[in-house]
């Protein structure tokens, strides 16, 4: 266990992480090769320089340098492929191995030390390779830090982080990572998130708001109530299920297992009737060496490493390889309306008082009331009054009617803000000519004072700006239906759907009549992918091919719930996806046609005398680096995407503008 810690001020925990150390193994692999290598040489030097006697004229010196070589470099190959046959398994280097040990035998000390040291070479560059192809997976084990300090009071105190409970309060500084996920109780800063959401701009946070272990606080000095500490946070279940993800297997990694094990009896049969024709032992050795089958095992898990690892990088958590089968040959997609195509958060849109009524009026009428409500509603008329500068009055009576509205008394005068049945329950007249009437796309509020229509509220919930895009991608990508299934009124669906460009519109749903709705494509034939917010969408969630949980950031139920998670709101990470999914595809068949070729081609050269079990271990050397880094390739897959946050500012600031320091009539 190495202690990796970054520079801090001496007061301060070091924010440090333990780790096993991924680059140690390779290190000794590293040192025994070089070693090896130069032991070769020298043996070679001395055939040279050195000769001796008899027909091979080689001096024993370099006889018993290229022995002690061979068996350095060549005994932990052997050792692997003995132990894999012992448990009944056929390890990638089984037939190379068993070469070393037929040239070891035959006296070619020289030839079985070269073909080590070139297959431990390959060894050596596919697992540096393929560790570089982790280093977003590995990135995430560092981030959380080993300490943290602890306050109670006035007291400070470090403590190991895996020690924090739930309700234990920490000081984070500027610079340090967060020790787990909480809520902040005093100060505010801006916090990177990248390694949980792949946003790559910062977040301002202040007191209420959720952070999450392995966050960056970057300006701020804040106190952090500690809601979930260890293996429980974000950061913790993504570490688990990413390297869960890492170790399952797709179809294709489990054919190409099933072919080596057919491919090492027939190779090994091929060399010994090589092997019984000619009587020549370098040829029986070559052939084993090219036939060693690493290039088609390694083909598929590396290409995975490497899309795991991209979608990663841009907060695409996948928990299982297989899903990015699905993902090739996706046909329909379901979209939930709320949270996925829109950003899940009511904003007033429109202020329609009527004549004699000023905006400023109905405004105030309405959040003197609504400030005593915590419904999403509510929220939203409060936050446009405050951008506006609109103070609400003191209210009396306050009642709030579950579903309907609310009222209150304000200087003697009850008001009433609702629904429109709500307000003429207390025979308020609607007299609103019908050029003033709300379109059927917005969510309303009618204020009434004293007894009089003051006017309406208009609601909405704004579509994110890349839903369009990134529908059109999906339909460019070979996705035929593209569904919008929602709750909500059909005036509102189809405004979204319309903007969005979906193919089809389901409105007012239950969630029963959702899994229908995935029914249905499935049985036409379709791969269906469902997204959603991973909790209300659970039923068609399940029933999908592929099911994508959007803003999973913080949330278990979403992570738990689909097969992907998006740490992020961002639906261009849903046409990502499959893209990577057909380049993953691709690289694969690739990788494995790369090495079938290698096998054909050298193995016939190798059979027919034409090249000799040194170059033939070079050349296999050269054929697995050549799959492993085309697979690496998929690391840079997504690095054009813009990860610049959604810009929500939209009427709350015109309305200041309009409001204050003059008044706005609206229709």
């Amino acid at each position: 266990m190495t202690a990796i810690a970054a520079p801090s001020l001496p007061e301060r925990p070091a924010p440090t992480v333990e780790v096993d150390e991924p680059t140690g193994g390779i290190g000794a692999r590293l040192f025994l090769t070089l070693a090896g290598g130069v032991l070769l040489l020298v043996a070679a030097g001395a055939s040279w320089f050195l000769p001796g006697v008899g027909d091979d004229a080689v001096s024993w010196h370099a006889a018993v340098v290229a022995a002690i070589a061979a068996m350095l470099l060549g005994l932990p190959i052997v050792a692997d492929a003995f132990k894999g046959l012992r448990d009944g398994r056929v390890q990638v280097n089984s037939l190379a191995a068993l070469a070393i040990a037929a040239a070891f035998v035959d006296n070619l000390y020289q030839t079985a030390g070269w073909i080590a040291f070139f297959m431990s070479l390959s060894t050596l560059i596919e697992s540096r390779t393929a560790l570089g192809a982790r280093r977003t997976i590995e990135r995430l084990l560092r981030l959380t830090p080993s300490k943290a300090l602890k306050i109670d009071g006035e007291n400070e105190t470090i403590v190991e982080a895996k020690d924090l409970r739930p309700g234990d309060v920490v000081r984070v500084r500027p610079g340090d990572n967060l020790p787990g996920d909480g809520v902040i109780v005093k100060g505010g800063s801006s916090v990177d998130q990248a390694n949980i959401t792949g946003e790559s701009l910062p977040v301002d946070v202040d007191e209420g708001s959720d952070v999450y272990g392995g966050t960056t606080n970057l300006t701020g000095l804040i106190d952090v109530r500690i809601t979930k500490a260890g293996s429980d946070t974000t950061l913790g279940r993504v570490q688990e299920l990413v390297l869960e993800a890492e170790g399952s297997k797709t179809q294709a990694q489990r054919l190409a297992d099933l072919y080596a094990s057919y491919h090492t009896p027939t190779m090994l049969m091929l060399a010994a009737v090589v092997w019984f024709f000619t009587l020549d032992i370098e040829r029986f050795i070559a052939l084993l060496v090219v036939a060693t089958p690493a290039g088609i095992i390694l083909a598929t898990p590396t290409a995975m490493v490497a899309a795991l690892s991209a979608a990663a990088r841009l907060g695409i958590l996948v928990k299982n390889v297989t899903v990015l089968e699905e993902a090739r040959n996706l046909s329909a997609v379901v979209l939930d309306k709320t949270g996925t195509l829109t950003t899940g958060r009511l904003s007033v849109s429109r202020l329609a008082p009527v004549e004699g009524v000023e905006p400023a009026q109905l405004l105030s009428a309405a959040v003197s009331l609504e400030q005593n409500s915590t419904h999403p509603v509510a929220r939203a008329v409060v936050a446009v009054a405050e951008k506006a500068r609109v103070k609400p009055e003191p209210v009396d009576n306050f009642e709030e009617k579950g579903g309907l509205g609310v009222v209150g008394t304000v200087a003697g005068e009850e008001i009433r803000v609702g629904r429109e049945a709500f307000l003429k329950d207390a025979n308020i007249a609607f007299d609103l000519p019908e050029d003033k009437r709300p379109p059927d796309h917005v969510s309303v509020l009618y204020v009434a004072r004293a007894g009089r229509l003051l006017g309406w509220i208009g609601l909405e919930d704004k579509v994110r700006d890349d839903s369009a895009a990134a529908v059109e991608l999906l339909k460019e990508q070979g996705v035929r239906q593209v569904v919008m299934v929602t709750g909500d009124r059909w005036g509102v669906a189809r405004r979204v759907a319309t903007e969005t460009k979906c193919t089809d519109v389901q409105a007012e749903v239950l969630p029963a009549d959702k899994l229908k709705v995935v029914e249905g494509l499935k049985q036409k034939g379709h791969v269906v992918a469902v997204v959603g917010d991973g909790v209300n969408d659970a039923p068609a969630l399940a029933a999908g091919d592929l099911s994508v949980a959007m803003g999973a950031a913080g949330s278990d139920v979403a992570i738990s719930s689909a097969s992907v998670a998006l740490m992020n709101n961002r639906l261009d990470r849903i046409p990502f996806l499959q893209r990577l999914a057909r380049s993953s595809g691709r690289v694969i068949i690739q990788g494995i046609g790369i090495s079938l070729g290698f096998i054909i081609i050298f193995g016939t050269l190798a059979a027919a005398g034409l090249i000799n079990p040194i170059l033939a271990a070079a050349l296999h050397a050269l054929s697995s680096v050549v799959v492993v880094f085309n697979s690496a390739r998929l690391v840079r897959q997504g690095e054009e995407l813009d990860a610049t946050p959604i810009d929500d500012d939209t009427f709350e600031d015109r309305l200041r503008e309009t409001i204050t320091p003059q008044p706005v009539v609206t229709s």
